[in-house]
């Protein structure tokens, strides 16, 4: 399927900090969008503001970066599916760090977005890597459970429940739909209080 999500290769973006909270990665104010689209040049604002072009979603070193390394539970904080949605839209597509919050989790996998746990030492060393060389390729392999980046290599995590949506190409839900309409279309036809040609029109 389209939807599988086995392998995310790209430059990464090194984040520091523990317990950064949904409300730092996209303000409430920015709730009562009614769409997610633009969201994306709205991540991280405060932050980015208070950092005076020093924040590393404002760098231009990390401009394009696909791959968002950070530390220890990061999506902590009110539950808003915003901040994941904001995240991708700014380009990022598979976030490696020591722990999430549980419903921040959730809300990334709900929309293809790998979060993969590893061990301190490996999510320092990746950032000390993309600290110095903003340059470096990464590869996050679901299937291995390795992250790799030029020589260094190191052990990745994923609750096997998710990881196998992802891989899957089961964790999207609309996709889902779409794949399986001819199924859902004869389904309807049987039902005494469907009319399928008004559902289909």
């Amino acid at each position: 399927m389209v939807s599988e999500v086995k392998t995310v290769s790209g430059r990464g973006i090194p984040l520091v900090g523990n317990d950064i909270d949904t409300d730092r990665i996209i303000p409430a104010r920015f709730l009562r969008s009614i769409t997610f689209d633009g969201l994306g040049a709205e991540v991280f604002i405060d932050d980015r503001h208070q950092a005076k072009g020093q924040h590393p979603f404002d760098q231009p070193q990390y401009q394009g970066a696909k791959i968002l390394v950070v530390n220890n539970n990061f999506g902590c904080g009110s539950s808003r599916e915003h901040a994941p949605q904001a995240i991708a839209k700014w380009g990022i597509a598979a976030i490696v760090g020591e722990s999430f919050a549980e419903i921040f989790f959730g809300n990334c996998v709900a929309i293809g977005i790998p979060c993969l746990t590893a061990d301190p030492s490996v999510t320092k060393q990746l950032q000390e890597i993309l600290t110095d060389n903003p340059q470096a390729d990464i590869k996050v392999d679901l299937e291995t459970l390795q992250v790799t980046s030029g020589e260094f290599e190191g052990a990745i995590a994923m609750g096997e429940g998710a990881r196998m949506m992802l891989t899957s190409g089961t964790w999207d839900a609309c996709g889902q739909l779409v794949a399986q309409r001819d199924q859902i279309r004869h389904t309807a036809a049987k039902l005494p209080y469907v009319t399928w040609s008004k559902l289909a029109s």
